[in-house]
């Protein structure tokens, strides 16, 4: 079944669909445009990021947060070194003691078999700030987060308190 449509019809419907073109056209421009708008707007922003924003935070960081930080860092150096000693002095050997009894065991039923050992060669030292680093800086944002916590908690001037006992309701 084939459609036919008249002259008449077909002007208006090419008439139609060249106001929708130019509507479309319209359309387009003000994406366009709206786009740099968006573009700008975003640009003001990332300056007054620089400008207000990043200053005003690294004050209050440095007002607030760092005091703690200073006052905590004698407690987060010593709970290292404690941590390491305990570390370097009781779970190191120990695990290296059932390694070497496991390794010997095995050793000994391989020389029984026949079979080939295992050679382990000592392992290089090697020391690495950056687990240092990660250590205090790990400790540092537990403070900070405390501090934060504390400071949020012991608001005075948020919490509710009766001036007056509150008396029972009358039944």
């Amino acid at each position: 079944m084939s459609v036919s449509l008249s002259r008449k019809r077909k002007k208006e419907l090419r008439k139609l669909q060249g106001t929708a073109n130019k509507v479309l056209e319209a359309q387009r421009a003000v994406a366009a445009e709206a786009a740099d708008v968006a573009r700008a707007a975003g640009r003001q922003l990332g300056a007054i990021n620089q400008e207000v924003l990043a200053p005003e935070a690294r004050r209050k960081y440095h007002e607030y947060v760092e005091p703690y930080v200073d006052r905590a860092r004698p407690y987060a150096e010593d709970g290292y070194r404690k941590g390491k000693k305990f570390f370097d002095g009781r779970v190191i050997p120990a695990a290296g003691g059932v390694i070497g009894r496991a390794i010997g065991a095995y050793d000994a039923t391989a020389a029984k078999l026949g079979r080939k050992t295992i050679v382990v060669e000592p392992p290089k030292k090697k020391s690495s700030a950056g687990a240092v680093i990660a250590a205090v800086l790990g400790i540092a944002a537990a403070v900070g987060i405390f501090v934060v916590a504390w400071k949020t908690l012991s608001a005075e001037d948020e919490l509710w308190v009766a001036d007056e006992a509150v008396a029972a309701p009358d039944a």
